[in-house]
């Protein structure tokens, strides 16, 4: 008698192991990272740069650039940590070895798959942006 093949929409027995929030962290965190620090530097810039006119007025307090640098340096660490869950979500779902060998075929092994890329994508875009204020004024950049 033969058996009943499996439905393609079937969850994969570790699929089902891996909690929902795990996998899903790989991915929405370092977007959620990305629009959070988007926000926190266009109001600590408009904040910051609000009564700061082109000639006359003292530059902004270096606090500033501190906070900005904290919170961008807080940031790349969700992403980056992001980005290892995704992988080892990856590694965990995935019977490859090798992340560029892999298909991503099932929906929890892409999920983990595009967090890897997302994460990797946006991390180094989190990465230039907490090095332009070490090269250009908080305010003309905000300009």
């Amino acid at each position: 008698m033969p058996s009943e093949p499996i439905a393609p929409s079937d969850p994969s027995p570790r699929l089902q192991e891996m909690k929902a929030k795990k996998l899903w962290f790989g991915l929405a965190g370092s977007v959620a990272a990305w629009i959070v620090l988007g926000c926190a530097d266009i109001v600590i810039a408009w904040r910051a740069c609000m009564r700061q006119e082109d000639y006359g007025v003292p530059p902004v307090h270096p606090g500033v650039g501190a906070l900005i640098f904290g919170i961008t340096m807080l940031l790349l660490a969700v992403t980056m940590g992001a980005g290892v869950i995704s992988y080892r979500n990856w590694k965990w779902l995935s019977q490859q070895r090798k992340l560029l060998n892999c298909e991503a075929v099932p929906r929890g092994e892409f999920v983990a798959v595009v967090g890897v890329i997302v994460s990797l994508t946006l991390g180094l875009g989190i990465f230039w942006l907490a090095l332009t204020p070490w090269f250009i004024e908080l305010c003309w950049r905000a300009k």
